[in-house]
């Protein structure tokens, strides 16, 4: 049986790496600025000001654009959790923490835009949006069970990078507005980027410990979370965007839990021993599984979908 590295080993090992891919990084990202996404004249004061204070009625975003938008800028807001997070499983020196603070302070503009985008343009109720951030970031977020430690953190930001990528840019879709759509494309970017060097350290960790890496990959996926789930409504807002293609199992399986095990070469790797080839079956059998949940909810989905839509027909012909 291979010996398992330690933390410390694993840092050393995958800090050329880590280096090369913050390089890359850097020469890749491109500067934007939070301002020039927000149409400022359509603001105005609230009445703390002399204004008036936020209706219903001044929002043209749907309750699902909304639904997404109120989930995205909360998950975006627990920043200082995940910094917390990727700083005590990476380091503070060297390349390491060179990205952590990079990723940090690239990763804060998201909520910067997304806030100030909704209260210019009275998108959503704003008292009702801080007191959900207070209470999502006083809950804060760790990383569920027994999941400390480089390989479980890289695995585990990889699939979240890409998810919300994707969360971002059907949010965008969804708000039938060009300049959320031109922003969340912006922030979308941003996650892709960030997606690849996750990625490419945990491929680098594939070939430095096969079954370790292989068995963090497997204990993250079958327990996978976003990490938004413990904010107000989640689990409302989260069927409501399922229901409607913001992020579903679909989605989750084929455009972001799949193209990374295939770039990965998952099942098609001969370096395992035993125990990672154990690791390796058990995640198949969870695949083929969530194939089959992705099927279920569609129909379901499909279903509802057209349940509402005779309904809504019987109201128009009775009106």
């Amino acid at each position: 049986m291979a010996r398992e590295l330690t933390q410390l080993e694993l840092l050393k090992e995958l800090e050329p790496v880590a280096e090369a891919n913050l390089n890359r990084h850097l020469s890749m990202a491109k500067d934007w600025h939070p301002h020039d996404y927000v149409p400022w004249d359509e603001g105005r004061n609230f009445a703390a000001m002399g204004g008036d204070d936020w209706a219903e009625e001044q929002s043209r975003l749907d309750p699902v654009a909304k639904a997404a938008m109120i989930t995205n800028l909360l998950t975006e807001d627990n920043l200082p959790s995940y910094h917390r997070e990727i700083a005590e499983n990476f380091s503070r020196d060297g390349a390491w923490g060179t990205w952590v603070g990079r990723w940090t302070a690239e990763e804060n503009r998201h909520g910067i835009v997304m806030r100030d985008y909704l209260t210019v343009t009275r998108g959503v109720d704003p008292v009702a949006l801080e007191e959900a951030r207070m209470i999502h970031m006083t809950n804060g977020y760790s990383s569920p069970g027994d999941t400390e430690g480089l390989l479980h953190s890289v695995a585990y930001v990889t699939f979240q990078e890409l998810a919300t990528r994707v969360s971002h840019r059907n949010t965008g879709k969804a708000c039938n507005d060009d300049i959320a759509d031109r922003m969340l494309t912006r922030i979308a970017a941003d996650e892709n980027l960030h997606m690849i060097f996750y990625r490419n350290i945990c491929e680098a960790a594939l070939d430095v410990s096969p079954d370790q890496t292989i068995a963090a990959v497997t204990d993250v996926l079958t327990h996978f979370q976003m990490p938004g789930a413990g904010m107000p409504n989640f689990r409302r807002n989260g069927v409501l965007m399922a229901k409607h293609g913001i992020y579903d199992l679909r989605q989750h399986l084929e455009e972001v839990v799949m193209p990374v095990l295939r770039k990965w070469k998952i099942f098609e790797r001969t370096d395992f021993t035993a125990a990672g080839e154990a690791s390796r079956e058990s995640l198949s059998v969870f695949l083929d599984d969530l194939g089959v949940q992705a099927n279920k909810f569609e129909e379901q989905r499909d279903r509802a979908l057209a349940r509402e839509a005779a309904k809504r027909e019987r109201e128009e012909r009775a009106s």
